[in-house]
């Protein structure tokens, strides 16, 4: 009837569906706090992120103690960066009995420039015409045992013209250059220095797949000294901006996009700091005399340091991925 306070027939459908959405809400809610209270869990594993930076510059250095080339994108593998056929220290030049040579010995290696393209790598330095050499070396070729700080990896012989190329250049005794290949031996840098894990690994590099400095820090340096120098003396692989200055020794792990890297120790700084990259020539002092008289190491350590500054952090990569100049780096609070 018109105007009954009676319940029409119509609505009671609606009336029983009623407990089903009410139970379907209550699910919903209850999915939704589960979610938020596993991505918590999530989060709390993983540590908390605090932003500390951004990537302001990537550097690979393809031949061990030659020239760095700057990119804005790199691939960070297990041993190191890498941009297609450029891997991070993969190639070295070396004596005639496998000892690993450095610019502490030849400061001239650092004037040597290097490109890779179509599967070749391309050597170019003053006074020398470009030298190309593949990437895909003839399996014919000899395998070297390579050595350094006693610590062996392996390399494949670039062959003779790129020995007499390097040999002419540094006007010196005959040196070889090798190549690593990626089912050789690599060095496993926790043989002397005990910082590192068993799980590091690189080529030729010193000691560490990545090392990483502010801008912050270089600026401190250059405050202390009379003469300038640049990032480059240092031969950093990531540089940060946007942190103060020494910042990054507090930085135990850190992420940068899905790469995450694992403080090992900071970077003892020898005689390289002080070959000035444009010219090849090693300085007496500087910069050097100044890192020492202000940059100590932690006593527990100084059996790695020795008499050597402290300078910028070596890296353990804990999880490999993509990273780009303007990436936001964090430290990892756990």
């Amino acid at each position: 009837m018109a105007g009954s306070a009676g319940v029409s027939p119509r609505a009671l459908p609606l009336l029983r569906q009623a407990p089903f959405a009410w139970l379907c809400a209550l699910a919903a809610v209850g999915a939704v706090a589960l979610g938020a209270a596993a991505a918590w869990r999530r989060r709390r594993a993983r540590g908390e992120l605090v932003r500390v930076g951004s990537v302001s510059e990537l550097f690979i250095y393809p031949v061990k103690s030659c020239r760095g080339v700057s990119v804005q994108r790199a691939e960070v593998t297990r041993m190191g960066l890498r941009k297609g056929d450029l891997r991070d220290r993969c190639w070295t030049v070396i004596k005639e009995d496998g000892r690993i040579l450095s610019a502490k010995q030849e400061p001239r290696l650092v004037l040597v420039s290097v490109t890779c393209e179509s599967g070749h790598l391309t050597l170019s330095a003053p006074g020398m015409k470009t030298l190309s050499i593949p990437v895909k070396l003839p399996i014919t070729n000899s395998i070297y045992n390579c050595r350094r700080f006693g610590v062996h990896a392996e390399g494949r012989d670039c062959g003779d013209e790129a020995a007499q190329w390097i040999t002419t250049f540094l006007n010196s005794k005959p040196y070889r250059m090798v190549h690593y290949e990626t089912d050789m031996k690599t060095r496993k840098p926790v043989s002397f220095l005990p910082l590192f894990q068993p799980t590091d690994e690189v080529a030729y590099a010193e000691a560490s797949p990545i090392l990483l400095i502010s801008e912050a820090s270089l600026q401190d340096l250059n405050a202390r000294l009379e003469k300038k120098i640049r990032i480059t003396n240092f031969r950093p692989n990531i540089v940060v901006t946007g942190c103060a200055s020494y910042e990054e020794d507090t930085w135990v792990e850190i992420s940068i996009g899905q790469v995450r890297l694992k403080g090992r120790m900071c970077c003892p700084r020898c005689i390289f700091t002080k070959v000035d990259p444009d010219t090849g020539i090693m300085d007496k002092k500087e910069p050097l005399k100044t890192l020492k008289s202000y940059r100590k190491c932690d006593p527990s350590e100084q059996h790695a340091f020795k008499n050597d500054p402290p300078f910028g952090w070596l890296y353990g990569v804990d999880k490999t991925g993509t990273i780009q100049v303007g990436d936001p780096v964090y430290k990892i609070i756990c």
